[in-house]
């Protein structure tokens, strides 16, 4: 088995804990940007640290921080803040398995930027698996307790929410697989860790100045909830390492796909540890939605 495949397969166990406990911050006392900064801000202290001493251990000496790799980092960095703050709210909307599978067309909607904007070619069967998509999407769409699903349905702040949250996700996994490529070191877990390490401390910074400004009493609240989370920063760590990483040997797509196995988790998360009911209909949607990218993952 490939090196990159474990460690997606590891990201996204420590990625589905992480949206956990998030959750739970973000259901009391934290708001989105609470619970978002809760993330970084426990986290990249350590990962500074735990990258200098790798550095310092393997003698290697520090790479060439250009503007190309500024940029990527910037652009990713931010990105994943704003994915991460919808996804918390979507979270507070629906259950925990629907917000994460609504995040997860992260996927299919990579493909669709990359068709338009960059004209990358997408096969026949790929423009199927994106129509699969949409019908999953369609199903998962409206609020619980509604029968009949319709178009018109798909129109409210949860598919918002989700679709814009699946959409930010991927530019931030391009973004920093550019930004880690940019260092030019043969090391995987530098790249990896400089990486994490630059892009942690800016989206921390950011976040304390933006709560400063907008919800001043919520780095207070953050610093209140530390017992729950510091684990929050803790396994963001592990998983935006292992992400990282597995994005330096992989291309991006292949990596987001072998990443849905987090849909998995998720409904097991959301039954065993949340006690939510999952409706048929969602259950369908999930299904579908899994089948489409499954489809995209073998049509590129």
């Amino acid at each position: 088995m490939t090196l990159w495949i474990p460690i997606t397969l590891a990201a996204a166990f420590f990625q589905t804990l992480r949206f956990m406990l998030q959750r739970q911050l973000s259901l009391g006392t934290l708001s989105a940007g609470g619970a978002t900064l809760a993330r970084f801000l426990y986290s990249a202290p350590l990962v500074a640290v735990l990258i200098a001493i790798y550095m310092a251990l393997t003698g290697q000496a520090w790479p060439r921080f250009d503007g190309t790799f500024w940029g990527h980092a910037a652009m990713g960095g931010l990105a994943q803040i704003l994915a991460t703050v919808a996804t918390v709210r979507l979270f507070q909307a629906r259950n925990f398995a629907v917000g994460i599978t609504f995040k997860k067309t992260e996927v299919i909607q990579a493909v669709l930027v990359g068709w338009v904007i960059l004209g990358d070619l997408v096969s026949v069967w790929g423009f199927v698996a994106i129509g699969v998509g949409l019908v999953g999407v369609l199903l998962l769409s409206a609020p619980p307790g509604l029968v009949r699903t319709g178009w018109r349905d798909m129109a409210n702040k949860t598919v918002g929410l989700g679709l814009g949250a699946g959409a930010l996700f991927a530019v931030s996994g391009v973004n920093y697989r550019g930004a880690s490529l940019s260092l030019g070191l043969d090391d995987a877990l530098a790249r990896a860790g400089l990486t994490l390490a630059a892009v942690t401390m800016m989206q921390t910074v950011a976040m304390l100045i933006w709560l400063r400004w907008r919800s001043p009493g919520q780095i207070s609240a953050v610093w209140g909830a530390r017992r729950v989370a510091v684990w929050v920063g803790l396994m963001s760590m592990a998983g935006s390492f292992c992400w990282f990483t597995a994005f330096t040997l992989q291309n991006a797509a292949y990596v987001n796909a072998i990443g849905q196995v987090e849909l998995v988790f998720s409904a097991f998360a959301s039954v065993l540890v949340f006690k939510e009911k999952i409706s048929g209909r969602e259950w369908a949607g999930m299904a579908v939605l899994l089948g489409s990218i499954v489809m995209l993952v073998l049509s590129i």
